[in-house]
């Protein structure tokens, strides 16, 4: 991914939230992204949100401020500092609607050969009331995305 990001107006110290301002015809919106310890211990969720003028966070608004490209690759480089800090964890992802998982995919499956170099990339499945992870392939549907950072030899 080689567009253009957005610089972060703040990361904390153990590099598990970055903050950053979305500029476009919609004004300056404060996003956040944020990696969370799931109940597996080696693995993290990430979540992309809004700040609200009350100082919540919403994780589901969509302001359509035409800089989606942009905010994917300060996303994406908050991944590359967060494996960079915690090489041993994976990150977990997937979008709040079908819509913005399949978005996922296909900025995936676009940038594929790129993050391949740095990272390993698992589509997970939902089976019954469990999940499990296998290589990722292109065009199918996943339940979400899991990275898990390559150890430089």
């Amino acid at each position: 991914m080689k567009n253009k990001k957005y610089e972060p107006v703040f990361v904390s110290p153990d590099k598990k939230e970055y903050k950053f301002t979305s500029a476009g015809p919609k004004g300056n919106i404060e996003k956040i992204v944020q990696f969370t310890q799931t109940d597996n211990p080696d693995i993290f969720n990430i979540a992309l949100g809004s700040r609200l003028e009350h100082g919540a966070i919403d994780y589901s608004i969509t302001h359509n401020n035409q800089d989606r490209n942009q905010i994917l690759e300060t996303v994406k480089n908050s991944v590359y500092e967060f494996t960079s800090e915690y090489p041993d964890k994976s990150v977990f992802y997937k979008g709040n609607t079908i819509e913005k998982t399949r978005l996922y995919r296909l900025v995936l499956t676009k940038h594929f050969h790129e993050l391949s170099h740095d990272f390993e990339i698992f589509g997970v499945l939902k089976e019954g009331i469990g999940f499990f992870a296998e290589q990722f392939v292109s065009g199918k549907e996943y339940f979400g995305f899991l990275l898990k950072r390559k150890f430089c030899k």
